[in-house]
């Protein structure tokens, strides 16, 4: 069964998966990836009012074949506003 790691980065700090997990096939990993992100997301809040999180999926020769990312964003003040551009 294929091996699967899981890089993560949060805006601030890299860690690299150096065990990983196996998984019958590349879209069990790609799921595995979509359901760590908001667990990452969840364990830090933004630097300022913005942060990005990303989980990069290599495969056993080390190639990225995945990448996901989620961007936290808080909003202050009046934000009865629509939301911005690409945020909807």
């Amino acid at each position: 069964m294929p091996r699967y790691f899981f890089d993560t980065y949060d805006g601030v700090q890299f860690i690299r998966d150096d065990v990983g997990m196996e998984f019958p096939r590349l879209e069990a990993a790609k799921a595995e990836a979509q359901k760590f992100l908001p667990e990452v997301a969840s364990e830090a809040l933004p630097n300022g009012n913005y942060r990005s999180f990303v989980v990069s999926v290599r495969d056993e020769a080390g190639t990225v074949v995945v990448r996901m990312s989620l961007s936290l964003v808080v909003e202050e003040g009046d934000v009865d506003d629509p939301p911005a551009e690409g945020m909807a």
